[in-house]
């Protein structure tokens, strides 16, 4: 090892690698009984000298953030330890930074910790902490998920796994279904197919908020990766094996979200369906075919392949994810597309305009659409109050970059909008906020306690609309959506239930959804979006992530494409802010700027991806509804002009030394 060391400092002394990667590379060369891959990996990287490589993978230590961790599991370099041909891979990518074994088992370890210590310090009788894991269909996934379940059951716990991949929301069902102290989900939603994830759930179902997420990062900073080493061979003879009851609890869970079943009897949709080669064939599939519902699938695209041969990017927002759909729905006439992707949280679909032409929606344009069916048919059924000063207590709940047009649609309607930061964890955590409100009421007035999730609905939302806040629907602009509070992560499962009635609905009416669209315009005001994104990958690409966020910080800009600023509201302040609910937000990397026009700017550092996204939101009063093209054309053109000044404004701040 003298001689690999000897070329490490080399290479930094010759500026081909970073001090902090040679310090991490040592670090693991001083511990003890390492794998000979982990060895003969290492030696391969340093002999070959892929020394950006070594940086991408050694810069750092992988995160733990809010969003738990993700990273590469296959390296851009793959050593011979790590892979076979045709794709097969051995290992997992060695590195501090990579989403490997070590990670893995520290991560759990550091969980457990955390887990014991809440139990002990919050519950008046104690119990062993429990857990349940899930993944996806991702190179290492399985693997991931029997390595974080066999640690958990020889330091003492309870864990549960499923026989194969599962989706997200599923999960987060069977956090609660089960009663388990927290949920582990092995998954890199839509990310490429070299990455993979850890995401951590809490005991209310939702992702661990940043309460929990700090503590779990101080207890898992503690766990050395000698203390991972005994944990590498894996023990499942104390794992329990979720039997198909859990399967069919989920799948009833997801079908309350349907508020008309009898239009859909009698309007059935025809869709083209894609899961993207990831799990909704096991959990979206089913549904649909119960239903007997006309549903044509993209049959090479069902496989569960964690290479997606047939897609660059296994993203339902991308339109060329959805090119073999799309061209099977205009072969056979479909009403719709209907894509998910590979952990089954994120749809995106594409539907007909006036003119015949296939439209792949944005986030925005479904949230709203569905929002406002959903309003609308729950205000008609009884299940909202028809009297608008009784629907105070009722909310929408949406993140500060998707579309202002949902608040306007809350407005309208007498409805509370609460908006969050960017992350479907804080819309769980207002679920849970609510979910604690009633039961701290109903034990006050009663004595007693509320078993939330074998409440019925009617009841449930009684009680919430009296002593706290009925949750009507959560949405991100990135393809999540959420009408069910025994879920508590975006669904994608129960979206496509939900658009598949709005869909029966736009049949009745003998209408499209452009039409539709336009009638909510004329109401609320015209509101349109888009979206910037830049990448930036690796070590270098880090360091340049993080001086893009610093300069828009320290050098807010006085004018946009030459018009004024209004306001700029600097998240990174830890508690400067406060939601509608006046509840604290937490601090975060996110800058909203506002502009005299109406317009607005978000400028954020993703939590899941090494990327930049800057959001553009504009809007604009229609006075009538003959002005409505002319409105449309002339956002449509500052938004443009707004992104060309913001691209060139990036560049220019990038280049800056």
């Amino acid at each position: 090892m003298n001689a690999i060391f000897d070329q490490l400092q080399q290479a930094v002394r010759a500026g081909k690698l970073f001090e902090s990667t040679l310090n991490n590379i040592v670090y693991c060369l001083n511990v003890q009984q390492l794998p000979d891959w982990f060895t003969l990996s290492l030696e391969e990287l340093v002999a070959q000298c892929q020394w950006a490589e070594l940086d991408d993978r050694f810069f750092k230590c992988i995160e733990f953030g809010t969003a738990g961790m993700r990273g590469r599991t296959i390296g851009n370099y793959a050593t011979a330890a790590e892979k076979r041909e045709d794709n097969h891979y051995l290992h997992a990518a060695i590195g501090s930074n990579c989403m490997n074994d070590f990670n893995v088992i520290k991560a759990t370890l550091g969980l457990f910790k955390y887990c014991r210590t809440y139990i002990e310090e919050t519950l008046e009788f104690p119990r062993r902490p429990s857990l349940v894991v899930a993944h996806d269909m991702r190179y290492f996934s399985r693997h991931f998920c029997e390595l974080a379940a066999s640690t958990w059951s020889q330091l003492g716990g309870d864990v549960y796994v499923f026989d194969g991949p599962r989706s997200t929301p599923q999960l987060s069902f069977s956090i609660r279904y089960l009663s388990v102290t927290a949920g582990i989900m092995i998954t890199a939603s839509h990310n490429p197919f070299y990455d993979n994830g850890y995401k951590v759930y809490f005991q209310d179902g939702a992702q661990v908020c940043d309460a929990h997420a700090k503590g779990i990062t101080r207890c898992i900073e503690q766990i050395s990766l000698q203390e991972t080493l005994p944990f590498l061979t894996k023990d499942m003879r104390q794992v329990f094996c979720l039997s198909p009851l859990n399967d069919e609890a989920y799948l009833e869970c997801v079908q309350e979200v349907l508020l008309d079943v009898d239009i859909l009897k009698i309007y059935k949709p025809k869709v083209v369906y894609t899961p993207l080669h990831g799990t909704g064939s096991i959990s979206l599939l089913p549904l649909l075919k119960n239903f007997e519902w006309n549903v044509h699938c993209v049959d090479t695209q069902l496989k569960m392949d964690p290479m997606f041969p047939t897609i660059q990017f296994p993203n339902p927002e991308h339109k060329e994810a959805l090119k073999m759909a799309l061209d099977l729905a205009q072969e056979i006439n479909a009403d719709a597309v209907i894509a998910t992707d590979p952990d089954g949280d994120r749809m995106g679909v594409a539907l007909k305009n006036d003119l015949k032409e296939w439209c792949v929606l944005s986030g925005n344009t479904l949230a709203v659409l569905l929002v406002e069916y959903r309003i609308s048919k729950m205000i008609g059924l009884g299940i909202l109050p028809r009297k608008q000063e009784k629907r105070r207590n009722a909310a929408l709940i949406k993140s500060f970059v998707t579309t202002p047009m949902l608040k306007a649609i809350g407005d309208y309607h007498g409805l509370k909008t609460v908006e969050t930061l960017t992350g479907f964890k804080w819309i769980g955590a207002k679920l849970n906020d609510y979910e604690i409100e009633l039961k701290q009421r109903i034990r006050k007035m009663q004595g007693l306690g509320l078993d939330y999730d074998q409440t019925s609905f009617k009841k449930r939302k009684d009680l919430l609309l009296q002593h706290s806040t009925f949750y009507i629907f959560g949405g991100e602009e990135s393809y999540g959506y959420l009408a069910n509070d025994r879920v508590r992560d975006k669904d994608a499962n129960a979206a496509a239930l939900m658009f598949c009635e709005f869909l029966a609905y736009l049949k009745s009416k003998e209408i499209n959804f452009s039409d539709y669209l336009d009638e909510m315009y004329c109401k609320y005001g015209y509101f349109q979006e888009d979206l910037l994104s830049f990448s930036f990958e690796g070590a270098t690409g880090f360091s340049t992530m993080q001086k893009l966020l610093t300069s828009y910080r320290q050098d807010v800009p006085k004018k946009i494409n030459n018009t004024r600023v209004l306001s700029v509201a600097d998240f990174s302040r830890e508690g400067h802010y406060k939601d509608c609910d006046g509840k604290v937000i937490a601090g975060a990397d996110f800058l909203i700027i506002k502009l005299i026009d109406g317009f607005s700017v978000a400028i954020r550092g993703s939590g899941t991806e090494p990327k930049v996204k800057i959001y553009l939101l504009g809007q604009s009063e229609v006075e009538h509804e003959d002005l409505l093209p002319q409105i449309k054309q002339e956002v449509s053109q500052r938004l443009r002009q707004l992104k060309e000044f913001l691209r060139e404004d990036v560049a220019r701040r990038v280049q800056t030394k």
